[in-house]
């Protein structure tokens, strides 16, 4: 018997599922964590984080002055305002047609949002390969778990300044 290597994540947004999503998709960069953890960095710069919106746009990490350079890290297969996304999610250590995916939920619950990201797909790429980092399953699972913990915290935050 296989198991997928599956890494869940949630939070709760003080905002209703469709600003949630608005702040999830048009306000990624203000939620997305930086450094050297969650964002890569050309010549020094760190990029601004966006999404290009609906299904066939990506997730990107833009570059330069001009914002002409950009790092393609998600292509968006899924996109239902207030209720769903999915995106396959690369990096820099896979080759193009590598890619994980990650599908976001969006929840109405009694005082906001319920937050749920997936994030699958690693058993395809092989444990050999360098999305692992040297880490077992179990060890691999916990950090991805705390990464995206991590960036739902940020996402949390700004909902609430987003409220008040």
């Amino acid at each position: 018997m296989s198991l997928e290597t599956r890494v869940r994540a949630l939070t709760t947004v003080p905002l209703d599922p469709d600003e949630t999503f608005t702040l999830f998709t048009e306000a990624v960069d203000r939620w997305w964590r930086r450094g050297p953890r969650f964002r890569a960095a050309i010549d020094g710069q760190e990029g601004v984080m966006r999404f290009e919106a609906g299904e066939g746009g990506r997730l990107l990490e833009v570059y330069g002055s001009g914002r002409d350079e950009c790092f393609e890290l998600g292509r968006i297969v899924a996109w239902e305002p207030g209720k769903r996304l999915v995106f396959l999610m690369g990096g820099r250590d896979f080759a193009d047609e590598e890619w994980t995916e990650v599908e976001v939920r969006f929840e109405g619950i009694d005082k906001g949002t319920r937050v749920t990201i997936e994030h699958y797909g690693f058993d395809e790429l092989g444990m050999d390969h360098g999305v692992w980092h040297g880490q077992g399953r179990e060890a691999f699972i916990g950090s991805m778990g705390l990464w995206w913990g991590d960036l739902l915290v940020s996402l949390r935050s700004a909902g609430t300044r987003a409220r008040d």
